[in-house]
């Protein structure tokens, strides 16, 4: 599925769309080039599960942790050389906490992703606001988020 958003606030809400459908265990991979807007649109899935605060890129510290209706680890693995840097901080651990895994530049440790995750492809588009997210769902627990926020944001297709 594809949907184009042509500003900040549409890319933020879509986000929020998704945040509201997400639970314990799952995991998001965002991929695009710096500036397409993988933080944004992480922002608003924080803001659909409720957390309160800022929610900030987490490049330098790896991993970041919200809490909202469930704990969320958002990660980076733009400055990562390697899955053994990952191990060395614990990542299977956060498999483990009942918590929602949203990992900023998943494809350069592909590794460390599961089985069953959701893709998301951020792309700048025409104007200068404008992204095209392609959401690619693996697994079919993904394949069903996929289609509900499809009918939720039909309008911004």
């Amino acid at each position: 599925m594809e949907i184009h958003s042509y500003s900040p606030v549409t890319t933020e809400a879509i986000g929020r769309e998704l945040g509201k459908m997400l639970g314990s265990g799952d995991f998001v991979s965002l991929t695009g080039d710096l500036g397409a807007g993988k933080t944004l649109f992480v922002h608003g899935i924080a803001s659909g599960l409720a957390v309160k605060g800022p929610v900030s890129s987490p490049s330098f510290l790896i991993i970041q942790e919200y809490q909202g209706r469930y704990p969320i680890f958002h990660c980076d693995f733009y400055r990562l050389g390697s899955y053994q840097e990952l191990e060395d901080i614990g990542w299977e651990e956060y498999f483990n906490r009942g918590g929602i895994i949203l990992v900023e530049w998943g494809d350069l440790i592909p590794e460390a992703l599961p089985v069953d995750y959701l893709k998301i492809e951020i792309s700048q588009v025409g104007r200068e606001n404008g992204r095209l997210l392609r959401f690619i769902p693996h697994g079919k627990h993904y394949e069903a988020v996929i289609k509900e926020l499809a009918i939720k944001c039909e309008s911004w297709a």
